[in-house]
């Protein structure tokens, strides 16, 4: 697949109005680990990882707009739980990251998070499966992950996600917006990797329609998805809290010699 040259959605306009900076960090739990995962000359993740278990398999978490790394304090124990490690990075600019968030540095830095993981697993003898898992905004470098990382990945996990730029794109002459819609579609539609699809059926923010479109039109054949009845965009683990990780757990479960 040819790569797509997104800078032009780093443009002030739509960055400004699509990424939403929260600064928020706390001590870690016990059992949990932080990083400062460097991706430029002066810049650095700030990053969490909640451990269960070195044989058990480690979910790489990319948030939603809005969210932190340390805000997953409370949620990360749910996935410690269904047996999976738990490793969550902030954005630049979030969290307390250095930096400032671009849409382009989202992808690259997503790479860089999966290799720094990938080494500290290596370096404390974890040999469990890696899954990749994005929510909302996450699901850019959740899927930039299944597409050019795959080889590393035993699946992705898209929650409340669906296949389009949205505001990146804004401050853009149609032209230029529609051909880099087309092509984002490409790359999401490409993934050839196990897949799982969460969304809530009441999501005010992106339609379930869009969701269970993505999900139909992904190359990949081992492709699930899972629809929480009632939820909407943000209250999904509250609303089906129990299906949503038992569909996590039985999804990693299922593709965990891949």
């Amino acid at each position: 697949m040819t790569a797509v040259d997104y800078s032009v959605l780093d443009n002030l306009e739509g960055s400004g109005r699509s990424f939403y900076p929260q600064r928020h960090w706390t001590n870690a739990p016990e059992a949990a680990v932080d990083y400062a995962i460097p991706v430029d000359d002066g810049v650095a993740l700030s990053s969490r990882f909640h451990v269960v278990g070195k044989d058990n398999p480690t979910v790489l978490f990319f948030y939603g707009n809005g969210e932190t790394a340390a805000g997953y304090d409370v949620i990360a124990p749910f996935y410690n739980r269904i047996g999976a490690n738990f490793f969550v990075a902030d954005y630049r600019g979030y969290g307390a990251s250095g930096g400032s968030p671009t849409f382009t540095t989202m992808l690259s830095d997503a790479r860089k998070v999966l290799d720094q993981l990938r080494d500290e697993m290596e370096e404390l003898s974890f040999t469990g499966p890696v899954y990749v898992m994005g929510r909302s905004m996450g699901r850019h470098a959740a899927g930039e992950l299944a597409v050019t990382a795959a080889e590393h990945i035993n699946g992705v996990i898209i929650e409340s996600g669906r296949p389009n730029l949205g505001r990146f794109t804004e401050g853009l002459d149609a032209e230029s917006a529609q051909a880099l819609e087309e092509a984002y579609h490409e790359k999401f539609y490409s993934i050839n990797i196990p897949a799982l699809v969460i969304h809530g059926e009441r999501d005010e923010l992106a339609p379930v329609a869009d969701a269970v479109g993505m999900h139909d039109r992904m190359r990949t054949t081992e492709k699930h998805l899972e629809i929480i009845p009632g939820a909407g965009h943000n209250d999904l683990m509250y609303v089906g809290i129990q299906q949503y990780f038992d569909a996590i757990r039985t999804f990693m479960g299922r593709y965990a010699k891949k």
